[in-house]
């Protein structure tokens, strides 16, 4: 995982997809624009503010990784004296075990050089499947213990799935008054780890926190990216290229910016303690993105305060194709329920809004489905009402592919030979056409499920270990 030792994201496959694209666009565009003309020059202009939000992102990371390269290199802290407690959920199935194994030895591995008063906290429902697995783990380690949640345990507001775990873990730490300026909350899921790079960024982080006193960050987090050795099925591995890139793209714009606007992962989330208790978990029972309703209530009352990092974690992508759809379509389903919810302010909710509805009509903006569109109604002209758009669809389409081709980077690697296939480039750029229905018809699933009112569920997926 060291191939990224000095990796920056690369503008060059941005600006060759850019030109590219806009020349063959300009070339083949007719004179007159036909029946969807309008239809596709509103579709495939919409994401715009994403994309050029995603290409500042890019700019602020690149900057970042400089400075703290400048600021560390050869040089600098290695160990943190604050407290960190690493938080992981985990339904306690036997097929998400192996995966949390995985997790919980990497976490005892790699952070105790960086963090001598680490604990690692495994919060599971009291008399899950894997309980007895589940302690038999923990007594490997002093540091790991076992947080069960009482099967009557209840929120105030009646929050239900991991969110109600996550705040009864929450309300401990308060119990055993470790909600402290000095105490660091690190959030993982139970198919992330997390290796040497993670630990040296997460301390670095923490120390530049401490120095800058009153004024120091409450909130950062860093890139979720995914080995090929965790994959079982290389489609959704490929398909996951985007979501690295996402990272340094588009949430590192906002969280590295100092307010999450845009949400952030479950996953290497790192919060300072004090902050945490005074937000919480407890969102009700309608919860279930817990992760993007902390950024927005974070939002709300510390703007300015969050941060990204240079660190990495390590997840697996779903093992199955129908996982992948079952995942997306719970994160849709949860998104669009906090748009329209109206405890949460609504200039908190237009950025939200926005990206959800760039989702939902995925499908409509997927070039195989508007080449079927115009094949059925005999009209394949795909022309702008004007040419003076051509430039705009460009820049989006390349940065889609930008996201497939920096992500695979990132994801190839942080795997164990650290390198891309030789076929694995041309296919994830072949299969964006692919990917964008993978991603967009379960969040159109997802929304539909969501405006039909229908009840909600939390459903993990097996993890591959």
């Amino acid at each position: 995982m060291g191939a990224l030792q000095h990796w920056r994201p690369a503008y060059l496959p941005l600006i060759l997809a850019y030109l590219v694209i806009v020349v063959s666009e300009t070339w083949l565009t007719q004179p007159r624009p036909g029946l969807l003309g309008w239809p596709l020059t509103i579709l495939w202009t919409w994401p715009i503010f994403t994309t050029l939000t995603g290409i500042f992102g890019v700019s602020r990371t690149r900057k970042r990784l400089r400075e703290a390269a400048r600021r560390w290199d050869g040089h600098g802290a290695t160990r943190a004296d604050a407290q960190l407690i690493v938080t992981v959920p985990t339904v306690g199935r036997e097929d998400t075990h192996p995966a949390l194994e995985r997790s919980v030895r990497s976490y005892t591995s790699w952070l105790p050089p960086c963090f001598p008063r680490l604990r690692v906290d495994i919060v599971v429902d009291a008399g899950c499947a894997a309980e007895h697995r589940i302690k038999e783990l923990a007594a490997e380690d002093a540091r790991v213990r076992v947080v069960a949640v009482p099967a009557d345990y209840r929120t105030p507001n009646g929050t239900r799935f991991k969110a109600r775990a996550a705040h009864y873990a929450h309300e401990l730490r308060i119990h055993e008054g470790e909600a402290r300026d000095d105490v660091w909350v690190l959030h993982m899921d139970d198919d992330t780890g997390v290796g040497a790079d993670t630990a040296l960024a997460m301390a670095r982080f923490i120390e530049e926190q401490r120095a800058a006193g009153s004024a120091g960050k409450h909130l950062a987090q860093g890139i979720l990216t995914y080995p090929r050795e965790y994959a079982l099925n290389r489609l959704t591995w490929l398909a996951d290229s985007a979501r690295p890139a996402e990272d340094v793209g588009r949430f590192s714009a906002w969280t590295g910016s100092g307010t999450p606007h845009a949400g952030v992962h479950g996953e290497l989330l790192l919060v300072r303690a004090s902050i945490e208790a005074g937000i919480g978990w407890d969102f009700g029972p309608g919860s279930l993105v817990e992760d993007a309703q902390f950024a927005l209530v974070f939002s709300e009352r510390h703007p300015g305060r969050s941060a990204w990092f240079g660190g990495r974690c390590y997840g697996a992508s779903p093992a199955r194709l129908r996982d992948f759809f079952r995942q997306r379509e719970r994160w849709s389903w949860g998104l669009a329920a906090l748009v329209f919810n109206r405890s949460l302010p609504l200039r908190s909710r237009l950025l939200l809004g926005y990206s959800v509805l760039s989702w939902v009509i995925g499908p409509l903006q997927n070039v195989a489905v508007v080449l079927l569109v115009g094949a059925l109604i005999a009209d394949p002209n795909t022309s702008p009402t004007t040419v003076l758009i051509i430039p705009l669809w460009a820049v989006n389409m390349a940065y889609v592919v930008w996201m497939y081709w920096e992500g695979l980077r990132v994801n190839a690697g942080v795997s164990g030979d650290g390198r891309r296939r030789w076929w694995e480039p041309v296919a994830v750029v072949a299969l964006i056409p692919v990917f964008g229905l993978m991603e967009g018809l379960p969040g159109l699933r997802g929304f539909l499920r969501f405006a039909r009112r229908e009840e909600n569920r939390f459903t993990v997926i097996a993890k591959p270990s």
